[in-house]
């Protein structure tokens, strides 16, 4: 089983899904897209990371990997969309990104809908719980997706295409390095959203392992559909 993971800035690599993939016999293959380019193919599960960039942005490669996740998702691949990852997957199905009303930076929770409550994958949480957040832009809910979870600032936080493609707005993947990491790359978002970097590490440590569960699952799903 191959894996492939879109990356966009060396900081926001895959994080805890490495050892889920891992434990299950997937190969990692990393591409830092805005420098390599894309691979030949998407692979058996296609990962795409966060970024500081928007979707927005009139850098080629943005638009080239938005097309190259339309392909993987109209072939019916798995696609697991993180933060940024999860934009480009809205703009590839033809949805609007825009700002949200606040930088949502650190442990927010989310509420699950009704359709959330009956996903594989999210109906194994309870009805809120506490997601990391690291974003200024939302997306409306692409045609032909199925809304999962949503925020007070940001109504739509997850979204399911098909039955084995889900756009996450939120972090499930995030270690002590990543967060460390954001802090520094990114520091200029801490002063937007008036906490520290100190505030934001230590509300999120003690919600790690539970995020991680989830992102187990997830790749258990994702890789399971694969096969």
């Amino acid at each position: 089983m191959r894996a492939i993971c879109l990356q966009h800035v060396p900081f926001e690599g895959p994080g805890a899904f490495t050892a889920s993939l891992a434990k299950r016999g997937a190969r990692v293959e990393q591409y830092l897209v805005p420098q390599i380019g894309l691979p030949t193919d998407a692979g058996d599960l296609l990962i795409v990371m966060g970024g500081p960039m928007s979707v927005n942005d009139v850098d080629p490669w943005i638009a080239e990997e938005a097309s190259f996740i339309r392909s993987a998702l109209l072939a019916g691949k798995p696609v697991l969309g993180i933060c940024l990852g999860s934009q480009l997957m809205a703009k590839a199905l033809g949805a609007a990104i825009r700002p949200g009303r606040a930088v949502e930076i650190g442990m927010t929770p989310i509420h699950l809908t009704d359709e959330g409550k009956q996903d594989p994958v999210f109906a194994t949480q309870p009805e809120t719980f506490d997601v990391f957040e690291w974003h200024g832009e939302i997306f409306d809910l692409p045609n032909g997706c199925v809304p999962l979870a949503g925020s007070d600032a940001a109504p739509l936080q997850a979204f399911r295409y098909g039955s084995r493609a889900y756009g996450l707005l939120f972090h499930l993947e995030m270690e002590p390095t990543g967060i460390e990491a954001l802090c520094r790359e990114c520091a200029p978002d801490l002063t937007k959203a008036r906490v520290t970097a100190h505030q934001v590490t230590a509300a999120a440590l003690p919600h790690l392992s539970q995020l991680h569960q989830v992102a187990d699952l997830m790749v258990a799903y994702l890789l399971d559909s694969a096969r």
